[in-house]
């Protein structure tokens, strides 16, 4: 956590705003260094807007309860195979949270915009990146 926090007050000091931290244990100095600051934070994994509410702007979901309930039905119902399986947008396997911690801060312009990026991903009107068919980062 503590590097974290070093890290993100150095973006800070660079005119940053919002800070996203995907980096474990880390994260914790990441978002307690945004609220320090005055500055925002988005979690990531699981919901972690509780743990500065008003500071946290959201958090990235990575689905697993919906990954878990998808293998578990393919089994149940005799349809499921092994090897690696994706769920992207378009079957919920992954989001983000808006609750009592960051409602505050979500504008009805932002929730718009955010449906619509989602619309567009689903419908192949926006490409996203998959860095593992390549190996390669494009942004």
């Amino acid at each position: 956590p503590g590097r974290g926090a070093e890290l993100t007050r150095s973006q800070f000091d660079r005119g940053v705003d919002v800070v996203y931290a995907a980096a474990g244990g880390t994260g914790v100095g990441v978002y307690q260094a945004a609220k320090d600051a005055g500055k925002l934070a988005i979690g990531v994994d699981s919901n972690q807007n509780y743990m500065h509410p008003g500071t946290m702007l959201t958090s990235m979901l990575k689905r697993v309860d919906v990954a878990a309930y998808t293998t578990f039905m393919e089994a149940k119902n005799g349809t499921w195979k092994g090897g690696i399986k994706v769920l992207g947008l378009a079957d919920d396997g992954v989001g983000w949270s808006l609750d009592e911690h960051n409602a505050a801060l979500i504008t009805d312009e932002m929730k718009s915009a955010v449906a619509a990026a989602r619309a567009d991903i689903i419908a192949g009107k926006i490409k996203v990146h998959d860095y593992m068919a390549d190996s390669t980062c494009t942004y």
